[in-house]
Order: structure tokens, then C-alpha cells, then sequence
């Protein structure tokens, strides 16, 4: 453990931020609020901060037998800190790592702590392999450990591999810094630098960059204010639109802008604004919308005019006269980072000519195979350069992408005209002047797992530098914006020079990933001015509106301590509302009448507002005030007295509300009289209760507000029998029945009135809800599928829409059901087999849907695994109304008792490959599987033995056992080989070899020392003594490969990824030692030759449901 002092770190990981939790499954609410949360909690450095790096080592990883562990406690400046680990992850497939504060339960009340910190998980094989996350939190007692659920996939861990877990160690590291802040909350980015930033939406720091950096480009914000849109036009549904808004409020708001517009009109839903994607594909995508948007209007050819340049292909002839050329146009140039130091080097390997020779000679038109030389020249550059650093590029090896950190510079002055123009193709016009100056640089901060952008940019190309980083913007120097983002490592001053003579350097994985220059002829032109006047009338008159309504509700916000919100439910409103928006209770009072009046003024003044808006005199209201009940009804309680309605809005809000917030909640009564004239409210005594009337039609299944009556409350309910049949419009004579409506949370509660015993003595009181109906006989009640007001009730309290869709088809919505939260397992599978055909409901498989997600969970329902359809729909703490169902070919209960391998079974003479389902009992071993396989496909004879292989990127790690049980085999990740096994190999000689045979080819791109594997991999039998010429028959004739092609082929036996080719005359068996073939696969026999098989996506490492989204703009 080591004191260092690091430059800062602007990092932050946009995956799965959180404290730790013991989760239940899945990703947390917390993890889709957590990365903006990061976000805006970067504070501005006040002095160099303290650094500690802390490696921790555990042995015996994969022996665990603990859900979590702790390392020991370091110190940071005095601070106590430990990493906390969930070696099988906290309820995820993926390892869960998080910085802990070790004194947390011993710390003072309101104690925090701000850290940027660093957590890896080190490669031990391969150190670039690292994976390292970053992020940034202010520790609290209520959150005192932060960092990351999903750090790694278990699998990958696990891989031997891989190199994370070497002879069972496993090695974590921590880099800590602890910072002084200044409060970010006080800081005003308009105030301070005259620019204000973006909001994240989640993880669109990426669009957020970009966006600023074409905003700040004038001559692009001046051509999209000039894009035609109407005043009808609705942001949400048109890009060029929520576009200039948000450029509109980017140039004149004071605070951070809002991006939902724009991502709304691209087509996004909210799980793409948390799916980070890459900026250079953000780009393209955007800028040909814009340019597709912009055809047929005064801006055509903007986009083309700013960023289009043109190059041209060629390949010249070196014997012969012949020239090939071809022209073609980018928008931005991608450059190699990897063995060039800066741009001017990138330029040069750009414009590297290739000698096409020997073997890769140039078929020239009427001259034959010729040696040529092929290359690109520019023919021109355009205004505004993009240049596209190539920081990620993908491991062949690792089958994965890798991070280039390299230290790579870029100057502050371009020029592409250097060394007598020799980027310049001989047809580029030379009076063009290629001098371009920086404007600004997009910086990714992190790894290729996962990171944070941000933009340093000059917005007049002045010495000023802004760094834009989501909602805050700061001024800067040059040197943060140029050297320090140039990568690569950097040295750490000592801290004791005297006792630790070690120099210690750290990679920064924070550097340029884009760079914007501007031709220096084309400055003025480019870095217009944008007033406005360039901005259409109807968007003016829109957003100022806007703005102003923004301004009156933070008004009304800073005021509403001298108002009080009162809200006015009536009959009218009763009437509209239930069994229709409502069936519980009597009124929503968010869909009421709301008066907002100041604190101050007598409730008798405020009656006359009421009188202005409803037309009821004063004298004939009377108000009651709600109370909510205990079992969590909201009923009418009892009338203001007229002492009371002397108070002021205020005093009275107070007496009425105990929870104080701003609101008073009234029922107002007013009686009409027969001619339909307001009559004074009636005397109300403590004898009489005022109730409130539904009728039930069972025949309609519809529940509706009748009136509300008061009762002598030692009277019996048969006394207003008649009052009730003519509120029901029923026939004199009707027989009702009546019940109780008293709670519907968590469950209903709905009793049946004794009309024999007085109201009282039914414990009735006043603003209680009385429900009737026709009495039904013993006969008619089967008629009706809720017969009565409890039933219905019932139903209408546990119904369910459920929108069901296709597992295979997760985005598409198939059909819908209304069932009941309280319907069984069986229930629902039941009614999801009749909507689709199925016989046997038990074939029917279902999943529920992560509602942060949007897609069906990775692990479908078990049989009768849950109780009720509430189960099955609930995500935390959301309840999700979609669910995906599966038809299986066999019952459920019998699948989950089998286990179902997806085996690819070799032909030993016919070239083809058939996938096999095998589905056997767990406790069934590989023999059996060989066995159950024999029987569906053609064997090249009766009595051909067959092996079971375990092949994993095109190399071959395991021969089963025939006794290993298939209950632990695993072939989502690997991929299941069967093939007959050849006669030679059966009877081995004493000093034969059986050894691997995998086919390899090199990248040019690559380092010379990798490989890559492809195709399909194979043992061969070699005999002592054999030389290379032999075995190349024998390869030859096993792959049946032509003569000319095979004659290309190198052969080379490889150790660890390192090739030495070898001669016809080698003796191969001399390079093979070992004669197990078991683990020696990294040892091999390598067919070195061009892969001519057609490229397809690798998909084996993927979970069900998980993939990659492209960048779509789909509107």
C-alpha cells in the first residue's frame, strides 16, 4: 500500500452506480437515478488531493463459502476505508465490488466524506486486460459504501482463460482520492463562464458532448434555426424542432437545458437514454438525419458543405502503365492511435502506401497479375475537420474490445499542407490554405466497460477554454484541455524521496477521443454570429412562453408559503367521477376545482370566491372539512362552525391539517329544492349523519353516485327505503339491499346492512358510503357474474389488464387480457392456452418484464414457482402490466425436470453440421448423451464411437468424460462438439502424439505476435520421426483443400499465442512433448491462411435477453 498524489480524476462509470444493497434481483431503482446523481455531485478542486492505491489479494477465491467480504481498512488522509466484495455477486450474475467507509456505524450524526476512486479487478496474464472502473460519490451515513452491482460477468471471472483468477488468487485494486469540495449546488456555470450545460438523462453524457460541441459551432446552429418547422409542430415528434429548442435555450436560458425533447423525437424510450452508446456513431447517425431533414429547404447542404471532404483510392501499376482511382467522400477521418504518437503520424499511416506483390499481386485491366502500389491521397478537406481518435479497436485474442490509453498528441495548429502537401492528392486544389485550428476536443474518461465523456471547447476560438460536462461548465486552461488529455502514463511524484526511492506511474485512462478543427480561411465564415433574428418568429413566441410559464411556477414556488391550495369537491363532481375515473371513495381531489389563496385572508372573504366561480350565494353554502380515517379512507368529517369560518384561510388550514402541507381539502354542500332554487344547508344535529349513496346494477356491472342523504342516526334504514327507490328511479314497490363500503386497502371491505337495526347501532356515521341495489333471488343471482356490490367491488379492486407478447418477439405486443391480480398460476397459464390454442395449459412457459429494462428477465417462471398473477407482474417496487409467454413442445414441470444441451454433432465424412437439442433427466451422464444422439443422426458406420467436446473461440478445452454428469455442463458460453472418433486415434502407438490443429490468420492491424483463431479446430495423430511434409499430406487430404490454396498455407506450432513457423523437413513430433491432451491448448499445431468463411457475429457469450443496441434515430 502506497501514498500517491495523481493529477484528478474525471471519471465516472454510467453502469450501475449504487450503494450496496442485498438485492432481490436484477438492477436497482437507485442504478437508473445513480449516474446523473454522479454526475452532478463532480466538485471543483481546491488543491491537489491526497491519493492512496491499495491491492488486495485473496486466495483460495473460488473456495468462498461467504456471501460478502471485507479487506482490511486502509487510510486516506485519516479516513478508514475497506473493499467490500460479493464473490458470487450481490443476487446477480455478475461480481459485485464497492468502496466501503469502515467507520461508518462509530462516525458523528450528518457526518459525509467526498472520494473519486478506482476499483479493478487485475489481469494477471495479461496486464492491458485490466478491468478498471471509476466513479465519484459523497459518502454518507445513509449511503456509506458506493461502487458497482455488476462489475464483471461471473463467467468471465471464472474462465481460466481469461486470467482474472491464476492457481485461485484473485487480486482487487483500489485507488482512492479524497477531496476538499466546494459546494456544487451554489455553483452558477451562466454566472461564471456565460455558457450553461445539458442535464444527463442517465447515461447520455456521450450526446451531451456532441451536442455542445455543434451547438458551439455557429455556422451549424445558425443553418438549424433555419430549418423550416410551424408553430403545430409538436418538439417531441420532430427533430429539427426539439433541435432548435434546444439550441434556442442552450443561447439564452440561465440554467442547465433539458434533452427529453430531443431523445423523444429520435424515437428513444427512457431504456435507451440508459444505454451508452459510442459519440462517433451518434454523430454519423445524427448528421444524416439533419441532412436528410434539410433536402428541399434554404439550408440543403449544410451538413455536406461543413463536414464533407473527399479522398481518393488508388493503385498504380509499377511495370506497367495503368492507374486506378476512385473518389470518395467523408464526413470525419478515423485515425489510428495504436504505434503513431500524434496526428501528424496518424496522417502519415493514413496516406502509407501498400506494395501489392508476390502472392497479392494487382489484377490489372488487360495486363494481367502486376505488382502495384495502392494508397489514399485527399483531394480536399472541408471547414470543420472531424477527426475520430481510434482509442477502442477489437482483440482478436480476447475476443473482446480493449481500450487504447497510449499517449497520442494533437496540436493546437494543424497543418495538412506540411512537407509540400504530400496528404494532397495531384488533383487537390493547392490555393486552398490547410491551416486548422482546434476548437474542441470530446474526452472519454474510463474503460471500455463503461464511462463518462465531456467536451473542452473554444466557443470563439479565443486562449479561453470551457469544459462542458454535463450540467456544469468551467473555465479551464489550455494545458487541461490539451497535454492532460493526451493518455498514456504518467509519473507520480514521491512522497518520502528519503526512505521510498521507487517511482510509481499510473495509466490515465482519461484522453481525447474526438477532436473538431476549423480551417483558418474559413473562420469568419464558420464563427458567424447567431442572433435573433436567425431564429423563426412561432419559436421565439413558443419558447418565450415557456419560459415565462417556468418563471411564474418557480414564482409561485417561492410564494407558496404565503398561499394555501384549497380544494373544493361538490356533488357535481361525486357524480362525473365514480364509476367512471374512481370506484372507492368519493372523489379524486387532484381532478377538482383548486383555488389558491393567500394565508392571510378570512374564510368568509374566500366564500365570495366560490360564489364567483360555482354561482352559489354565501348563505347557501356549508363546507366540511375531510379527514383521512384509519384504514385509510378520506371521508367527509364534519361541517365548519361558523367560529371557524371567521378564521383566516390559514389558521384554518392548520386546524384541519395535520400533516401541513399547503393544502385544505372541502366538501361543499348545497342543497337545491324542488323548483331547483338554493335553499339554506338544514340544521345539523348530533342526531342526524350525513351519508353518501352509490347504486349497483349488476345487470351492467356499473356503480354509480346517487345523492347523499341525512339520517336520524337512531333511525333505521327502512325509513328512507322510499327515498332511495326514487333516487334509484326504481319501481315503488322494489326490495334493496344495502351494504357498507368501508376500506378497499390492502384488501376490500364491503358489509351487508342489517335494515332492521338503526344506522347507529350499525356503527354508522356521517360522510360513511352506503352501496344498494335490487334484492336478487337465490335464481337470478346466477345470472350475473358479480351478482352483488361486494363481488364487484371485489373485482374491480383486483382487475388486470395484461398485455402479453411473444418471448421471441419481446418489443411486439401480441394480445391482451383482463384477468385478476388474485388469479393462481394455473388461472392465468389456463386462459393464456385458450387465447392461443393451446391444449395443455401446462405447455405454456412464462416471463416477467424488468420494467428498468424494458425486456422479459433472463430467468422465466418456474411451474406454480409463484402464487398469484400479482406476483408474476411485480419488479420491485414497480408493478408491470406485460408479460412474455413461450409454447413448449413439452409440459413444463416435465422440462424442468431435464436437462437441454444444444449439441453440434461433426459428420466424420460429410461436410455439414447439424445443431441437436438433447433433453435428458439432470442426473444423466455424457454417456447418455452420446447415446440419446446416436439415435437421431447418420453414423459413417454401425459400430462409430462418438466423443463430446467442449469447443470455446474455434479451440478445443475439454473431451468429456463419458461418467461426468451434464447437470453442471455449461453451453450458453461454450459450444457442445460431438463427432465420431477417427480409427487411428484408438490405437496410439508408444511414441505416437495426439495433438490440437486449430486454423489461425493474422491482422494487419494487429500486432505481429497475436493470432486469431478461427474455424473449426481437431485433433491429429502424429508418429515419431514424421516430418512436417508428411502430416501437411495427411492435413491436405483430411480437409479435402485444393492444390493452389493449400500450396499459401504456413504452418507454425504455437505456444501460449506465440507462432514459430516451421520447415517441410522439421520433425513436428519434437516440438509436441506432452502426450496428454488434456489443458494443452495452448499448445497447437497452427494452420496459418486467410479466413474465407463469411463473417458473422460471435454470439456465444451472450445472455438471453441482453445485447447491444445500435445507435438508432428513428424517426
Amino acid at each position: 500500500m502506497t501514498m500517491m498524489t495523481p493529477p484528478p480524476l474525471e471519471q465516472e462509470d454510467e453502469e450501475m452506480l449504487v450503494p450496496h444493497q442485498e438485492l432481490t434481483e436484477g438492477p436497482q431503482p437507485m442504478e437508473v437515478l445513480s449516474a446523473e446523481t454522479v454526475s452532478a455531485s463532480e466538485n471543483q478542486q481546491v488543491e491537489d488531493p491526497p491519493t492512496l492505491k491499495y491491492r488486495w489479494t485473496i486466495e483460495n477465491f473460488s473456495r468462498l463459502n461467504t456471501k460478502k467480504l471485507y479487506s482490511d481498512i486502509f487510510h486516506v488522509v485519516g479516513y478508514k476505508w475497506r473493499v467490500l466484495i460479493f464473490p458470487k455477486g450481490n443476487n446477480v450474475d455478475h461480481l459485485s465490488l464497492y468502496l466501503d467507509v469502515a467507520d461508518s456505524a462509530t462516525l458523528p450524526y450528518g457526518w459525509s466524506r467526498y472520494a473519486q476512486f478506482s476499483l479493478a479487478v487485475v489481469n494477471q496474464i495479461h496486464g492491458k486486460y485490466t478491468i478498471r472502473k471509476d466513479t465519484q460519490h459523497q459518502f454518507n451515513g445513509r449511503e456509506s459504501d458506493w461502487g458497482f452491482t455488476s462489475f464483471m460477468s461471473l463467467s468471465e471471472l471464472y474462465d481460466p482463460s481469461r486470467g482474472y483468477l491464476v492457481n485461485d488468487t484473485f487480486v482487487i485494486e483500489a485507488e482512492v482520492t479524497v477531496r476538499k469540495v466546494v459546494d456544487y449546488w451554489s455553483y452558477d456555470s451562466k454566472k461564471e463562464t456565460g455558457y450553461v450545460g445539458l442535464k444527463n438523462q442517465g447515461a447520455t453524457c456521450y450526446m451531451n458532448s456532441l451536442l455542445q460541441t455543434l451547438y458551439h459551432i455557429p455556422y451549424f446552429r445558425k443553418a438549424v434555426y433555419h430549418m423550416p418547422t410551424t408553430e403545430n409542430d409538436m418538439p417531441s415528434g420532430s427533430i429539427p424542432l426539439a433541435l432548435q429548442s434546444l439550441f434556442y435555450k442552450l443561447q439564452y436560458s440561465d440554467n442547465s437545458v433539458a434533452t427529453k425533447e430531443l431523445t423523444k423525437s429520435f424515437g428513444w424510450d427512457t431504456y435507451d437514454s440508459f444505454m451508452q452508446h459510442d459519440v462517433q456513431e451518434l454523430n454519423r447517425v445524427l448528421c444524416e438525419k439533419l441532412e436528410d431533414k434539410m433536402k428541399g429547404t434554404v439550408v440543403e447542404g449544410t451538413i455536406q458543405h461543413l463536414f464533407e471532404g473527399h479522398h481518393m483510392n488508388y493503385i498504380e501499376c509499377i511495370n506497367v502503365d495503368y492507374k486506378s482511382t476512385r473518389k470518395e467522400s467523408f464526413y470525419d477521418l478515423q485515425l489510428d492511435v495504436k504505434g503513431c504518437r500524434d496526428v501528424y503520424a496518424s496522417f502519415d499511416k493514413y496516406v502509407e502506401v501498400e506494395r501489392l506483390e508476390g502472392d497479392n499481386k494487382y489484377q490489372a485491366e488487360n495486363h494481367g497479375l502486376q505488382d502495384a502500389k495502392k494508397g489514399v491521397l485527399f483531394i480536399d478537406f472541408p471547414p470543420v475537420l472531424q477527426l475520430q481518435l481510434k482509442r477502442f479497436e477489437y482483440d482478436f485474442m480476447r475476443d473482446t474490445m480493449v481500450k487504447i490509453n497510449d499517449r497520442y498528441e494533437f496540436p493546437l495548429q494543424l497543418d495538412l499542407d506540411k512537407d509540400n502537401g504530400k496528404y494532397l492528392s495531384p488533383d487537390a486544389d493547392r490555393r486552398v490554405r490547410n491551416l486548422y485550428t482546434l476548437h474542441s476536443v470530446l474526452v472519454h474518461s474510463g474503460g471500455v466497460h463503461g464511462g463518462h465523456y465531456y467536451a473542452f471547447i473554444r466557443p470563439t476560438l479565443s486562449h479561453l477554454w470551457f469544459k462542458f460536462d454535463d450540467e456544469k461548465v468551467t473555465k479551464e486552461d489550455a494545458k487541461k484541455a490539451l497535454e492532460e488529455q493526451y493518455g498514456g502514463e504518467e509519473e507520480l511524484p514521491q512522497t518520502n524521496p528519503g526512505l521510498n526511492n521507487t517511482t510509481f506511474k499510473f495509466t490515465k485512462y482519461s484522453n481525447a477521443y474526438m477532436l473538431v478543427y476549423i480551417r483558418e480561411s474559413d473562420k469568419e465564415k464558420i464563427m458567424c454570429d447567431v442572433d435573433e433574428k436567425d431564429i423563426a418568429e412561432h419559436l421565439r413566441i413558443r419558447l418565450k412562453k415557456e419560459q415565462e410559464e417556468k418563471e411564474h411556477k418557480k414564482k409561485e414556488k417561492a410564494e407558496a408559503h404565503l398561499y394555501t391550495i384549497i380544494k373544493v369537491a361538490r356533488n357535481e363532481d361525486l357524480m362525473e367521477q365514480i364509476g367512471k375515473e374512481i370506484f372507492f371513495d368519493l372523489v379524486d381531489h387532484d381532478k377538482v376545482r383548486a383555488f389558491r389563496i393567500q394565508k392571510q385572508l378570512p374564510f368568509n372573504h374566500f366564500k365570495e370566491e366560490v360564489f364567483k366561480e360555482f354561482g352559489i350565494p354565501v348563505q347557501f353554502q356549508r363546507f366540511w372539512l375531510w379527514a383521512k380515517r384509519q384504514n385509510h379512507t378520506y371521508r367527509p368529517n364534519r361541517p365548519l362552525t361558523p367560529q371557524e369560518e371567521t378564521q383566516s384561510v390559514g389558521q384554518l388550514r392548520e386546524v384541519s391539517n395535520k400533516t401541513h402541507n399547503a393544502e385544505l381539502k372541502l366538501f361543499l354542500e348545497v342543497e337545491i329544492g324542488p323548483d331547483l332554487h338554493f335553499l339554506p344547508p338544514p340544521l345539523k344535529t348530533k342526531e342526524e349523519i350525513l351519508l353518501f349513496f352509490k347504486l349497483y346494477d349488476p345487470e351492467k356491472e356499473d356503480l354509480k353516485f346517487v345523492g347523499r342523504l341525512f339520517v336520524k342516526s337512531l333511525g333505521k334504514p327502512t325509513e328512507v327505503f322510499s327515498k332511495l327507490i326514487e333516487m334509484a328511479e326504481f319501481p315503488p314497490n322494489e326490495e334493496i339491499d344495502l351494504y357498507e363500503e368501508i376500506k378497499f386497502e390492502p384488501t376490500v371491505m364491503c358489509e351487508h346492512i342489517d335494515k332492521r337495526i338503526s344506522f347507529k347501532s350499525s356503527q354508522l356515521e356521517d360522510g360513511d358510503i352506503i352501496c344498494y341495489q335490487k334484492s336478487l333471488t337465490s335464481t337470478n343471482r346466477n345470472q350475473f357474474r358479480y351478482p352483488d356490490v361486494p363481488s364487484f367491488l371485489e373485482y374491480v379492486r383486483n382487475r388486470q389488464v395484461v398485455f402479453f407478447r411473444a418471448l421471441e418477439k419481446p418489443k411486439e405486443e401480441d394480445f391482451s387480457l383482463e384477468l385478476s391480480k388474485l388469479f393462481t398460476y394455473d388461472d392465468v397459464v389456463e386462459r393464456v392456452a385458450r387465447q392461443l390454442g393451446v391444449d395443455d395449459p401446462s405447455k405454456i412457459r412464462l416471463s416477467s418484464h424488468n420494467c428498468y429494462s424494458q425486456q422479459p428477465k433472463p430467468q422465466p417462471i418456474k411451474y406454480r414457482g409463484v402464487d398469484h398473477l400479482v406476483d408474476m407482474l411485480v419488479h420491485y417496487n414497480q408493478t408491470s402490466d406485460i408479460l412474455y409467454y413461450e409454447i413448449l413442445d413439452i409440459p413444463l414441470p416435465e422440462l424442468q425436470g431435464l436437462k437441454t444441451l444444444k449439441v453440434a454433432f461433426h459428420h466424420a465424412i460429410k461436410e455439414e453440421v447439424v445443431i441437436h437439442i438433447i433433453r435428458l433427466p439432470k442426473n444423466s451422464t455424457v454417456a447418455d448423451v452420446i447415446n440419446d444422439l446416436k439415435t437421431k443422426v447418420e453414423l459413417s458406420r454401425p459400430d462409430a464411437e462418438v466423443r463430446l467436446l467442449e469447443v470455446f473461440y474455434h479451440k478445443i478445452y475439454k473431451i468429456f468424460p463419458p461418467g461426468e454428469k451434464i447437470e453442471n455442463i455449461n453451453d450458453q458460453y461454450w459450444t457442445l462438439r460431438a463427432e465420431e472418433i477417427p480409427e487411428e486415434e484408438k490405437s496410439l502407438g508408444l511414441h505416437d502424439r495426439l495433438i490440437h490443429v486449430y486454423h489461425f490468420t493474422r491482422d494487419s492491424n494487429q500486432n505481429q505476435m497475436q493470432v486469431q483463431n478461427f474455424g473449426e479446430p481437431f485433433f491429429l495423430v502424429i508418429k515419431e520421426g514424421e516430418t512436417l511434409t508428411d502430416i501437411k499430406i495427411r492435413i491436405q487430404k483430411k480437409l479435402q483443400v485444393p492444390d493452389d490454396e493449400f500450396s499459401k498455407w504456413k504452418f507454425a506450432f504455437i505456444s501460449l499465442g506465440r507462432p514459430e513457423y516451421l520447415q517441410d523437413s522439421d520433425i513436428v513430433s519434437n516440438r509436441f512433448q506432452r502426450r496428454d491432451i488434456y489443458g494443452a491448448w495452448e499448445q497447437y499445431l497452427g494452420l496459418e491462411h486467410s479466413d474465407t468463411a463469411p463473417k458473422k457475429a460471435y454470439t456465444t457469450n451472450q445472455n438471453r435477453h441482453t445485447f447491444e443496441k445500435p445507435v438508432k434515430i428513428y424517426n
